[in-house]
């Protein structure tokens, strides 16, 4: 490659973000099983991100399914989903956060939390829960979330640490 060449090679990909797709389900479940298997390898075991990917299928019909009890946010890339929020709209809750393990801590989780964020005060509500693992924690601890606690869940067979968090919501004026 030529300089010039060089110089006019783009310098980043674009993240789109949007409600899911039927088309999204089966990138999603790669998105969960990768993100659990590699992205958490730092903070769990292999017995236990095995159990963690094993809990929900790798199957786009399981996730095509999901997306009709859930309101699913999603962070796509050339078209293909590279990160997901599954957001509980009646209890305020965010169900599942996940993105491509080699895409993380570029902000894609906070985009799709800012975005259910917005969700949840249009639908009046004053605060936004997760149960998170341990590898979120301590991100939404530093953007003002309140710890209330650690809980154990079992999968089969492992027992895996997650935190119970909540954010107050306030209205942005724009």
């Amino acid at each position: 490659m030529t300089n010039t060449e060089e110089q006019q090679a783009p310098t980043g990909t674009r993240i789109m973000y949007r409600a899911a797709l039927a088309r999204d389900a089966a990138d999603q479940a790669e998105v969960f099983y990768h993100a659990v298997m590699q992205g958490a390898a730092t903070h769990y075991t292999l017995d236990e991100r095995r159990a963690w990917a094993n809990a929900l299928p790798r199957e786009g019909s399981a996730w095509g399914v999901r997306q009709a009890l859930y309101t699913t946010l999603v962070a796509t890339c050339d078209g293909r989903c590279v990160g997901f929020l599954e957001l509980d709209l009646v209890a305020g809750r965010v169900e599942t956060l996940y993105v491509w393990p080699s895409l993380a801590g570029r902000g894609i989780g906070t985009t799709l939390l800012v975005h259910a964020e917005r969700l949840l005060l249009e639908q009046g509500k004053g605060q936004i829960e997760i149960e998170a693992s341990s590898m979120l924690y301590e991100r939404l601890l530093r953007r003002g979330w309140k710890n209330h606690g650690e809980e154990w869940v079992e999968r089969s067979g492992e027992r895996l640490l997650r935190y119970k968090l909540s954010k107050p919501l306030n209205a942005v004026e724009t």
